[in-house]
């Protein structure tokens, strides 16, 4: 069960990587046509489908639907702010860490047996 959860997360994470560039690598190109973004943005996003259903199929045999759902919440937001801090340069705030830890309490109550 650990070891598929793990995978999971490994996987949800990666998802939500290509998530996050398809959402907002975007707004690093202003130039760019709104076109190109919107169809740049459908390829990077059918790329995290190819990811996100297996690894949702492969985590349901162990975990519940409520659980992988508040699971992928955490990795989106988490892989978010790294994406934040490195492509735009965010600084993580007191208040964004204080966010995360709330996240990761409900993933922890999600996932309590």
């Amino acid at each position: 069960m650990l070891a598929r959860a793990g995978v999971t997360l490994l996987l949800l994470t990666l998802s939500n990587t290509f998530m996050n560039v398809a959402w907002y690598g975007h707004l690093k190109f202003k130039e760019a046509p709104i076109w190109t973004a919107v169809l740049a943005s459908w390829g990077i996003a059918l790329i995290e489908y190819c990811v996100l259903v297996p690894t949702t199929r492969y985590g349901y045999e162990g975990l519940s639907v409520t659980q992988l759902k508040v699971i992928q919440e955490i990795t989106s937001v988490g892989s978010f702010a790294v994406f934040a801090l490195i492509v735009f340069k965010e600084k993580l705030t007191t208040n964004h860490a204080i966010s995360f830890a709330f996240l990761v309490l409900a993933a922890y109550f999600a996932v309590r047996k």
